[in-house]
């Protein structure tokens, strides 16, 4: 399916110049045709706060006048301060709640008055029924999704967040240099005809102790798969969850990314991300290689085990983490990448925050 905007009465954004609202129809992700005023000056964000930013540039954080901030401000703390630092206006945001543990709350959602309600598609089929009250109210809900982590719906995603803050240039060249990036790295794979390399991944929170959730179709699963990877996985996963042992083991992975977040509760869980010190990050790294059978697997025997910053991941930000991947899949192939640089680039150039820590490292990682 195609994503696109069908303008019906503006064409946006045109050389840069100041942009006036007008009545416009667009089509977002879930397929929905949503009529409503380009671009919206008063909007409420789901999800995807970093997307948003960095497509609507400084006019974004004018324009936002509720979020659902809870998972972010829980699972990245430390990027939450640095935003707040820079645009304190953020703190003044309301919160309205979280889909996740069922505290959103749409009496706060119609408080804060918005012009347009941009969900994240996750979000907006687990609200359901209880959209309709926005409905009635005349505030149209449009949906974007990033966690699929397919080239389109990224693609699609990024786009329609440029409609919808009059940033559709800026969208575009994010856009753009995405797809360039990928297909690059598809296009050399394609060309050498190498064995599919099979890789595991799993989200470490849990620690070395217990198995938690890997991935099937989706998220990091999807993306293994625009990189070449034989997922391991995908036979016995759908979505995510954590995979028997055994199963693993039988599946003997030459590939291992353990994810991570800065804010964890395990004492042994894989930590990775804003402030966090890379060797410190190696160790609890090398825990995971301890694991029972985990000596006889391919991946640990040749030391490819590697951290990777699940913060980044569910955004067009993951580009990083897909040369990362793809470098980690087929090292001859991709020794001029430098995902590193990637992911801090993007921050310079569309971003108002310079993080500093660890986001993807190998065991042998000072």
């Amino acid at each position: 399916m195609r994503w696109g905007l069908n303008v019906l009465a503006l064409v946006l954004g045109l050389c840069g110049t100041a942009v006036q609202a007008a009545v416009a129809t667009i089509q977002d992700v879930a397929n929905r045709k949503v009529t409503l005023d380009l671009p919206a000056k008063r909007i409420l964000l789901g999800f995807y706060i970093e997307d948003y930013f960095a497509v609507g540039g400084d006019a974004s954080f004018e324009r936002l006048v509720g979020m659902s901030r809870g998972w972010f401000v829980k699972s990245r703390p430390a990027a939450w301060s640095q935003y707040v630092a820079q645009k304190p206006m953020l703190q003044q945001v309301p919160d309205v709640g979280n889909v996740q543990d069922q505290t959103f709350s749409i009496e706060k959602v119609l408080a804060t008055k918005p012009d347009v309600v941009v969900l994240a598609e996750w979000q907006y089929k687990a609200l359901g029924s209880d959209l309709v009250r926005l409905e009635n109210a005349g505030i149209p809900v449009v949906v974007i999704d990033y966690n699929a982590q397919t080239l389109e719906r990224h693609l699609a995603s990024t786009k329609i967040l440029g409609a919808l803050t009059g940033k559709p240039q800026r969208a575009q060249r994010i856009a753009g240099e995405y797809q360039q990036a990928v297909t690059l790295i598809q296009q050399r794979i394609a060309k050498a005809q190498l064995p599919q390399p099979r890789i595991y991944i799993e989200l470490g929170d849990k620690g070395p102790t217990e198995y938690s959730y890997t991935y099937g179709k989706n998220m990091w699963g999807a993306m293994a798969d625009l990189v070449g990877g034989n997922n391991v996985a995908e036979p016995f996963i759908k979505t995510w969850g954590a995979i028997n042992p055994e199963q693993l083991l039988a599946s003997k992975p030459e590939v291992i990314l353990i994810a991570g977040y800065e804010n964890v509760l395990n004492p042994t869980a894989m930590q990775m991300g804003l402030g966090i010190d890379a060797r410190s990050a190696a160790q609890r790294l090398a825990g995971f290689t301890q694991r029972s059978g985990w000596s006889d697997l391919p991946a640990v025997k040749n030391k490819r085990v590697y951290g990777v910053y699940h913060g980044a991941t569910r955004s067009i930000m993951d580009l990083a983490l897909l040369q990362y991947m793809a470098k980690s899949l087929y090292p001859t192939l991709f020794k001029d990448l430098d995902p590193q640089a990637s992911y801090l680039g993007f921050y310079r150039n569309y971003l108002p925050i310079r993080p500093e820590g660890t986001f993807m490292l190998g065991l042998d990682s000072k």
